[in-house]
């Protein structure tokens, strides 16, 4: 048995131990990593160390750090609050709003990672806020990224448009981005129905009615939103004994650092993580007590998981392991069926590993039977990209790690579940359906 397959049986074991035993899934990878790394790759532990995904650390700890403090000092309530006024009490606009919010920033050149950890934690909050489902909320987020993740000055489109350039092939970069754009789109309507989306607004408009009929004897006038489940408070006429909507100093300072995450992180390019846990650090200078409070908050059986799995993947990556699916997948006689087996490797690599990476080794892999000119390399390119980045909800990537990172209120082995059970359904699906709609009409 060659020593890539297994190193797959191994990853397959990983999932089965945590599974059955309910241990941390990280702290079994980061052993399976030791043992194969030592016994079946002959590596040393500065190799396997260097699978480890320190800066997705970082930006796990620093931006589930920030947010903690702004949850502790109020200033989450106080921006669900807002949200809610902006879109009038409306909840089933709120995850549509999140999907165009983190869809513009990736659109205008944010990096999806930045943009999900700079909008995953006031989505999830207004998620628990007002009892809409995280996972309704958090895939919003992200498939929301992933639409405007192909534009022509995204950071995605300009790095794969230059694969293609580089290797020769034809390209459209309209066609990328609107392929994207359509995929997760039509994804996220489908699990705005399934997860209770529609019901949202029968859910705002009851509470509309329940605050007008209390208006009407005695109340204060005007349209109401909800403040949470069962509880109303007037549109544009904040209660004053509400300590949740005034600006405190600390509140207008953590704002402040807020907005310094974002000018910093999109503005200037700076590193995410790095940029939330220097402003957390320069809050509690300020407000220890508080600071203090959301070090516990810091979800690290999460931060654990997610580098116990990526350090694994990375000691699979340095055995050759996805060259290894790739020269498989090469030796297919019949393009049409290899181009299938090429979207569904980006697919599931990509649910563990670099979206970019995975793009920027396989579009390679392909160029020979691209040039034969059975398969269309534009549509070819688009499948690939589109397969490789609408599985990034998987929790073991960097946007689904994030989503789950700031789940709030929730059973978080269930909602690693659930969105792990989601994840899988996207790779099972998403590939096949993009080839069969983008590469399959134009073949031969």
């Amino acid at each position: 048995m060659s020593p890539q397959l297994v190193a797959i049986l191994v990853l397959a074991l990983v999932f089965l131990v945590s599974t059955t035993r309910s241990i941390n899934m990280g702290a079994i990878a980061f052993a399976a990593a030791f043992g194969v790394g030592t016994l079946v790759a002959d590596m040393d532990a500065d190799a396997i160390f260097a699978g480890f995904p320190g800066d997705l650390f970082v930006v796990l700890v620093g931006v589930t750090y920030l947010f903690a403090i702004a949850k502790a000092n109020g200033t989450t309530d106080w921006l669900v609050r807002a949200a809610v006024r902006l879109v009038g009490g409306r909840l089933a606009l709120l995850p549509w709003v999140m999907f165009v919010l983190t869809g513009a920033l990736t659109a205008i050149g944010a990096v999806s990672p930045a943009a999900v950890a700079i909008v995953a934690p006031l989505a999830l909050g207004l998620a628990a806020e007002h009892g809409i489902s995280p996972l309704l909320m958090g895939t919003m987020v992200v498939h929301g990224a992933q639409a405007g993740g192909f534009s022509p000055i995204s950071v995605y489109g300009t790095i794969v448009n230059g694969i293609v350039e580089r290797e020769g092939l034809p390209g459209s970069e309209v066609v990328l981005f609107l392929a994207s754009v359509a995929a997760n789109l039509i994804i996220a309507a489908i699990v705005f129905v399934v997860c209770g989306g529609l019901r949202l607004s029968t859910t705002a408009m009851a509470t509309r009615q329940l605050t007008t009929a209390g208006s009407g004897s005695g109340g204060s006038g005007g349209s109401s939103v909800s403040d949470g489940p069962g509880a109303t408070a007037p549109m544009g006429m904040p209660d004053t004994a509400d300590d949740s909507s005034r600006l405190t100093p600390p509140r207008v300072a953590t704002l402040v650092a807020l907005v310094a995450l974002v000018v910093c992180a999109l503005g200037f390019g700076l590193d995410v993580g790095l940029t939330a846990i220097t402003l957390a650090v320069a809050l509690g200078v300020f407000w220890p007590e508080t600071s203090k409070q959301a070090i516990g908050q810091i979800t690290w059986p999460t931060v654990l998981l997610i580098c116990g799995l990526l350090t694994y993947v990375g000691v699979l990556q340095e055995m050759g392991t996805i060259d290894y699916a790739g020269n498989a997948v090469s030796t297919v006689g019949i393009p049409l069926l290899a181009a299938l087996f090429i979207c569904y490797i980006g697919a599931i690599v990509s649910a563990f590993a670099s979206s970019v990476g995975i793009m920027g080794a396989l579009i390679p892999l392909a160029v020979p039977f691209l040039l034969e000119g059975t398969v269309g390399p534009i549509a070819m390119v688009a499948a690939l990209a589109v397969s490789s980045t609408v599985v990034d909800v998987s929790p073991f990537s960097t946007n689904g790690a994030l989503v789950l990172a700031n789940a709030q209120g929730v059973d978080r082995d269930r909602f690693f579940r659930q969105l792990m059970a989601y994840g899988g359904v996207i790779v099972a699906a998403a590939p096949a359906v993009v080839w069969l709609i983008l590469v399959v009409p134009g073949f031969g």
